[in-house]
């Protein structure tokens, strides 16, 4: 059996295939970041599924791409972690960037690949390699235009008083802003990033109000400036996309990218169903 995981975050899917190809069962868990999670964490949200733990012994391949996995260190990480859980298999982890590349761009063709989702990411592929410039710090540091950065802005916002009246009524009724709350799940809980895309849904859903969208093209021109014009051939080649952000604000996306002379390429919300394909073709 192999299986093939693309885990962000805050939530990872999880597809078993048998040896031709065929699906044998999908699952879902939480996110496994090992930058934001402990062994025992990770090792508990895997085992929390029972179609995975009563499979473990079987599965000979495990391809896992996520979020947290960009350094060599989280990388081996969180391989003996998968190892000492599936015993048998032969592991490869690789950060979730590739994920994104092996499902948006066809085979031997040069594209820059981003992710928007809870945290945010931008790659040169040339058709071979991946090649990326600046190394990313985290949610704290960067993660421009993420899911979580928007969180954070819009909790200032409400905080600071600088929301519209009329909009930050609906936000405190959507959610618990009690300031105890929030600081709770800031630094008391783990994925502290993930709590804070959870306000992005907000965003998204009054993404045609004023003071959302100058949030949001702030943001995404900060993302193309600091991202994706850090590529000499930028304007050479297409900007595909990967992640829910970049998915349900393709409009606003595309109207950022034209702007600066790029081309908008492939969006896609989830990467799984391209893995799917390129793992039963080439692996």
């Amino acid at each position: 059996m192999k299986l093939v995981v693309d885990s962000g975050s805050t939530k990872a899917d999880w597809i078993a295939l048998d040896e031709n190809g065929n699906i044998q069962f999908t699952a879902s868990t939480l996110g496994l970041n090992p930058e934001v999670l402990t062994r025992e964490e990770v090792l508990t949200r895997i085992n929390e599924r029972f179609d995975i733990a009563q499979n473990k012994d079987i599965v000979k391949e495990l391809y896992f791409y996520g979020a947290g996995c960009g350094t060599d260190r989280m990388k081996n990480h969180l391989s003996e972690i998968l190892h000492d859980y599936f015993p048998n298999a032969h592991i490869e982890v690789k950060e979730d960037t590739y994920a994104a590349v092996f499902a948006t761009t066809p085979r031997g063709e040069k594209a820059i690949v981003s992710i928007l989702g809870t945290g945010s990411n931008c790659s040169y592929f040339d058709g071979t390699e991946l090649h990326q410039k600046i190394q990313s710090l985290g949610y704290l540091a960067m993660d421009d235009c993420s899911g979580n950065r928007f969180g954070r802005h819009l909790i200032r916002a409400y905080y600071f008083h600088t929301m519209p009246k009329e909009l930050a009524e609906i936000f405190e009724k959507e959610y618990d802003l009690d300031a105890d709350v929030i600081k709770h799940n800031l630094y008391k809980e783990p994925n502290p990033n993930a709590y804070l895309a959870t306000f992005a849904k907000f965003l998204i859903q009054h993404k045609d109000h004023e003071f959302i969208r100058a949030i949001v093209f702030r943001e995404m021109q900060n993302f193309v400036d600091l991202n994706i014009k850090q590529f000499e051939n930028c304007h050479e080649v297409p900007v595909h996309f990967i992640g829910s952000i970049a998915y349900y604000l393709k409009d606003e996306l595309n109207e950022v990218l034209t702007k600066n002379g790029l081309k908008l390429g492939n969006v896609f919300r989830k990467p799984i169903d391209g893995l799917i394909h390129y793992h039963t073709v080439t692996v």
